[in-house]
């Protein structure tokens, strides 16, 4: 699907907007679920408990991305929106309900995984619908902006909501919020289609050349934010009189969006791959000083250089696939881009939880690190080669 812009270069439309309004209560619903771990090593969880639980989850949600990108490419965006607002208000209820480290957890972890799939993959699909072509990167960077803005105050509402009244709470707030959350996404109207080339499904998007260095590159810097985004609360946990939660994702969320707003356009300037390589060593150095940290103004610096990564990293991997597939097989591009962020759980889950557990979380978050470089490399070698071989096709 394409929306054409004739003469219209603004970002902020209606559409948009509410799109965005959309996002953000999801969004916020989703990273009050940063405590989770905290949760499951309270019904007598490990390390590699949740490592497991998450990997599970993620393996399901990767599972189910042919159907969906097939789906959003042939039916539309709306119908997974919808169906992945409705299954989070299951799931976010279904969490009360669980007492012990068991098969129902798994259940309710994996529709909940099932969820924000869905969701993750439809939002930012209708997103690069709207915006116009010429300002896509700085586009999806300002939308994403309003999935970053709850992870500035997930976790310390997540505190505060647990310090109140237990997780029975916060996943009552969780639940809520989706609720809200689906009654507007039922507002939200499909765009406009444009006629192409038909769809070829997954398997010929997985195999596009220009698409691989992405996918590649992609995976293994997945990887590494599964090191913050999974085990941070253990970390603190861990480290007595650290910080909070909340100390990190709201320094960590703030400079990405501030640099989203502020800075948005930079890549579009100076060339997208040049801040890319930029952006993911400053997530890399922002798990470096994790691995080492012991105060909560190392914890806060931290996410500061993990945040500005991510805040440039994010839309600029996303706008090129969104450039580089075919118009008509966006939606199974986007797919496959955000099953990334699955894999990489599905697989730094339980392989950095199995480091946090055997060595420590200064070994764990260094491998992180690593991680992190080892996609920036993979990513440049391989499009070097693919750059060359489609120039080699045309001459």
């Amino acid at each position: 699907m394409d929306v054409q812009h004739p003469d219209k270069l603004s970002l902020l439309t209606r559409p948009f907007v509410l799109l965005a309004v959309s996002h953000t209560l999801y969004a916020l619903s989703f990273f009050l679920f940063i405590h989770l771990p905290a949760f499951i090593t309270g019904l007598g969880g490990t390390e590699i408990d949740v490592g497991l639980l998450f990997g599970v989850t993620s393996a399901v949600a990767i599972a189910s991305r042919p159907a969906m990108g097939r789906i959003m490419d042939e039916r539309g965006r709306r119908p997974i929106l919808l169906g992945g607002g409705m299954l989070g208000v299951f799931a976010c209820i279904a969490y009360t309900s669980v007492s012990s480290i068991g098969p129902w957890l798994y259940v309710v972890r994996i529709a909940h995984g099932l969820s924000e799939a869905m969701l993750f993959a439809s939002l930012f699909a209708i997103a690069a619908d709207l915006v116009p072509p010429v300002r896509r990167i700085e586009g999806l960077g300002i939308f994403g902006v309003s999935g970053l803005v709850p992870m500035a105050v997930g976790g310390a509402a997540g505190d505060a909501l647990i310090d109140r009244g237990g997780f029975p709470l916060l996943f009552g707030v969780a639940t809520a919020l989706n609720v809200v959350a689906v009654a507007l996404s039922f507002a939200v109207r499909e765009p406009p289609s444009t006629p192409g080339e038909a769809p070829r499904g997954l398997r010929a998007a997985l195999v596009q050349p220009s698409l691989v260095p992405l996918w590649t590159g992609g995976l293994l810097v997945a990887i590494a934010l599964a090191g913050h985004f999974t085990f941070l609360k253990t970390l603190v946990i861990a480290r007595a009189s650290f910080g909070k939660v909340g100390d990190f994702f709201a320094a960590y969320a703030l400079v990405a969006s501030a640099i989203r707003v502020v800075a948005g356009s930079l890549p579009a300037r100076v060339g997208p791959k040049r801040v890319l390589a930029v952006a993911i060593v400053s997530l890399a150095a922002g798990q470096v000083i994790l691995a080492w940290a012991s105060t909560r103004p190392e914890l806060v610096v931290a996410g500061v250089l993990a945040g500005a990564g991510h805040g440039y990293a994010f839309p600029i991997l996303l706008g090129l696939v969104v450039t580089r597939a075919r118009p008509t097989e966006r939606g199974v591009a986007l797919a496959i881009f955000t099953a990334l962020f699955d894999a990489g759980t599905l697989v730094g889950g339980p392989l950095l939880g199995g480091i946090a557990r055997g060595a420590d979380y200064r070994v764990m978050f260094l491998s992180s690190a690593s991680f992190a470089l080892a996609g920036l490399a993979t990513l440049a070698v391989l499009d070097r080669r693919a750059m060359r071989r489609e120039a080699a096709a045309q001459r």
